[in-house]
């Protein structure tokens, strides 16, 4: 399987400079580990491919909007 970002953990391009954010790590397992970028190092949360795929479809289904 070819890694995105070459395995290397990536944050998305409408992020700002404040370098508060949230960076995505794909893994060889298929999963992901999402992080902090200022504790590259730190912590990591880690999804299989199934959970990960169960999120991002649930959020652009708006299943985590806010109530208006």
């Amino acid at each position: 399987m070819e890694l995105l970002n070459n395995g290397q953990p990536f944050k998305s391009s409408k992020s700002g400079s404040a370098g508060h954010c949230v960076t995505v790590q794909h893994l060889p397992s298929g999963g992901v580990a999402v992080g902090h970028s200022q504790d590259p190092d730190g912590p990591k949360n880690r999804y299989t491919h199934d959970e990960w795929t169960a999120f991002v479809d649930g959020a652009k289904a708006g299943e985590f909007d806010l109530p208006a």
